[in-house]
Parts: C-alpha cells; sequence; structure tokens
C-alpha cells in the first residue's frame, strides 16, 4: 500500500452513509472532498491533518491552482513534517509551500530559540539562500543603534540582555546604480512583556508571534524573488525584545528620532510603533517610491476586521486600493480601515510633538487608525507609495476549522505581488 494518501475532488455530494452534507468520503488509503469553494477545501485539508495523515497526493480533479492551495494551507500544521504532491509539478505552489513554512516555522519557535540576533540573522539567510549574490545586507546592534541615531529600536530592546538589531537587507539584481523599487519593513519584537505596561500572563503568552511582521515582509520578498522578481528592492527589519528590568525605557520617556519627531512614552506596551518608526525612516532613506510595513501591531485592528482579515492603512488612497485589489486576487482578504492626516494628532502629550498611545487600555477607541496616524509622522511626501498592514490575520491563538495553531502565513502572497506590480 502506498504510503502517499490520494484526495481527490468532487462537485457531488458525498454518499448518504457518510451523512448529510458531508464534506469528506472515504476510500481505501484515500479521500474526496466534497466541495468547490475555498473554504470548505481549506476545511477538509485541516480535518485530514489532523487525523494523523502526513502525506498526501492531490488527484487529477484538483485542477485548479487555487483550490489546491487552499488545501494546503488547512493541511499545512503547527510542527510541520507533511507532504503534499501537486495535481501536476507547479513551481508556483513549491515557492508559496517553501516559504509559508518558513514563515510560519519562524512564527512558532519559542522566545528563547529566537533571539534579535537570531531573527534577524535567519531572514538574511532565508533570502540569501534564494536570491544568492543579488543579496547583500548589513546589521546594526546594540549601542550601535543608538549611536546611529535609531532611538526607537534602540530604547525598547534596551531592557533584554540579548540586544536590539535592525537588519538591512538589499535585493538588487541589477546594476550599482539601480534604483530601489520598493522597500519592506517589519516588526520583528521577537517577545513582548509590555515592558512596564506589564500585559498580564493570559496576554502575554503568545507574544512569540509579535515578530510576525519581520516574517510576513521576509516571507513576501522570497515568494516574490521565487516568482522572478527583477527589480531591487530593500528589506528593513525591526527587531527587539520588550522585557523590564533596570535598564529598561519608562513611562515618561521622551525619545527624539532622527527626523526631529519627539515622542512621550506613555504605555511601553505600544513598542511596535516605536521600533517601526526608525524602519519607516530607513525606507525613506532609500528613496523607494513603495514602502510597505506589516506588523502584528494593534489589538484593534482584531476587534475590527476579526482574524480572517489583515487590516490596510493608507493615506495614499489610489496605492491602498491597488493593494487592496491585490490582497483579494491572492485570496488574501484585506480590509481598509480609517486613516487621515489628523490620526498624527490623536495622541497628544504635553511634554513632547506626540505620545506613543494614549494612556487607557488599548489606546482608547480608534486605535488601530491612531497608530498607523503615528506611523505616519515617519514616512515621507506626505505619505504617498506608503501602505501599513497590520496583520489581524497572520497568528492563531488555537487550532480552528480551518488553520492549525500559530502563523498562517497569510500576506506572503500580498507582499509579493504588491512588489512585482507597484514596485
Amino acid at each position: 500500500m502506498s504510503d502517499w494518501f490520494e484526495v481527490n475532488l468532487s462537485g457531488e455530494a458525498a454518499a448518504s452513509q457518510w451523512g448529510n452534507n458531508a464534506l469528506l468520503s472515504f476510500q481505501e488509503n484515500g479521500a474526496t472532498v466534497h466541495a468547490s469553494e475555498l473554504r470548505r477545501v481549506q476545511q477538509a485539508g485541516r480535518r485530514l491533518r489532523s487525523q494523523g495523515i502526513m502525506a498526501v497526493q492531490l488527484g487529477s480533479s484538483f485542477a485548479d491552482q487555487e483550490l489546491q492551495w487552499a488545501f494546503a494551507e488547512g493541511f499545512m500544521s503547527t510542527l510541520g513534517g507533511e507532504q503534499i504532491r501537486w495535481a501536476g509539478e507547479s513551481q508556483e505552489l513549491d515557492a508559496r509551500f517553501k516559504v509559508a513554512r518558513w514563515v510560519r516555522d519562524i512564527t512558532n519557535k519559542g522566545p528563547e530559540q529566537k533571539s534579535p540576533q537570531v531573527l534577524a540573522s535567519e531572514a538574511a539567510s532565508f533570502i540569501s539562500a534564494i536570491g544568492g549574490d543579488k543579496v547583500s545586507y548589513k546589521m546594526i546592534s546594540g549601542e550601535a543603534l543608538k549611536d546611529a541615531g535609531w532611538t526607537g529600536l534602540y530604547n525598547v530592546g534596551r531592557g533584554s540582555i540579548r540586544p536590539p538589531v535592525m537588519l538591512v537587507l538589499d535585493y538588487n539584481p541589477g546594476g550599482e546604480d539601480t534604483p530601489v523599487s520598493a522597500a519592506l519593513v517589519g516588526k520583528g519584537i521577537v517577545f513582548d512583556s509590555g515592558g512596564y505596561s506589564l500585559k498580564a500572563s493570559e496576554g502575554m503568552l503568545y507574544m512569540k508571534a509579535d515578530m510576525g511582521g519581520a516574517a510576513m515582509v521576509t516571507g513576501g520578498l522570497a515568494l516574490s524573488i521565487l516568482r522572478g522578481l527583477d527589480k531591487r528592492v530593500r528589506l528593513i527589519l525591526c527587531c527587539a525584545e520588550n522585557l523590564v528590568s533596570g535598564n529598561a525605557y519608562k513611562l515618561g520617556d521622551i525619545l527624539t528620532y532622527k527626523n526631529g519627531t519627539t515622542v512621550e512614552v506613555v504605555n511601553t506596551d505600544a513598542e511596535g510603533r516605536l521600533v517601526l518608526a526608525d524602519g519607516l525612516l530607513v525606507a525613506g532613506e532609500s528613496g523607494a517610491p513603495l514602502i510597505i510595513d506589516a506588523a502584528t501591531l494593534t489589538g484593534a485592528a482584531m476587534t475590527a476586521v476579526g482574524s480572517h482579515y489583515n487590516a490596510l492603512f493608507a493615506l495614499d488612497k489610489d496605492i491602498a486600493g491597488q493593494v487592496n485589489a491585490i490582497a483579494s486576487a491572492e485570496n488574501e482578504p484585506a480590509w481598509p480601515l480609517p486613516l487621515e492626516p489628523f490620526h498624527q494628532f490623536e495622541c497628544p502629550s504635553n511634554y513632547a510633538d506626540t505620545a506613543n498611545s494614549r494612556p487607557m487600555k488599548g489606546g482608547g477607541t480608534g486605535g488601530a487608525s491612531n497608530a498607523a496616524g503615528f506611523l505616519s509622522r515617519f514616512v515621507r511626501d506626505n505619505g504617498k507609495g506608503w501602505v501599513h498592514l497590520d496583520l489581524a490575520a497572520c497568528f492563531n491563538n488555537s487550532e480552528n476549522s480551518l488553520w492549525a495553531a500559530g502563523g498562517t502565513a497569510r500576506g506572503i502572497r500580498t507582499i509579493a505581488r504588491s512588489l512585482t506590480d507597484l514596485g
């Protein structure tokens, strides 16, 4: 008997012995999925993997690539090890699987396994293995960040004995003078205790995934390269641990950024926007006409759109519409939330140009838009060409009918296609 479990697709209802409206029916060493809608096919993949099946061969009835990928998203598990043979050779599906598996695995690692240095190094190694000699990078760490003026990342990370790291990676398939077409910025908080604005235990448990933005932009670049990206892209990861110690930053601190903006810290648990601000300034220095940042930034975004969508923000409504259309075309739903110039001023401070939040639980009403407004202070040209993704759909605390527990990699396709279509 073959070790490969064959799965086929049928638009017909299952025989009555399998129950009314049964999603699956079974044969010797195989099963049939009785569905044609992506969500239901993904549920079938999840159900079969949950039954301990490790290796599947998708039959020729899986002619549609998107149906194959929906099955794969459900079939991928938290710990990995599963194998899928597609219904015919597909470089695209191979690329998606390779990248999604990496994004899930790095997101699911425990915090002790991925210091800021490890996260930055693994991201650089992953891209280098795919991009070869087209890739170069540098890392700035610890006190060197302070000396260079990257105040947000330095201060958020200085409470840990494992220093913060900024990765600046360049993918350049052209000549030395090739302009940068796009810049990607990722929040890489490898563990978030909340700092002195300490999280409750149940809220802290899953904070190993607070580097989901860094994983997502790395995965997006990797997938785009595997798809044949011929444009120059800058990748900036802002990696740190937000911990409590005698050296940790404190409420009431005033941070002065390289663009002159002063920020009062009123919540040390609103750290993601502080590190992203530095990354956005680096992205602006590259001259890239397209800047995308991605972060597990606010609980407010999850409250607004749930865990099936990523929240999308932009002052540039044209670019917002284009990225939203790409997300829909790639079957990675996003939903635009409000962002206007006045959102810059929704976190006022008596002591600085702005506070990093409002001094209340969750940052108060409109928290996701206010966080995006804070970030908009650090992009050039009044936000032209800049998109902020608040990744509400990149991680699940527990298994559900569609996803294994942990990272989902939902967003890599949107970022990859944005680089090729818009950069």
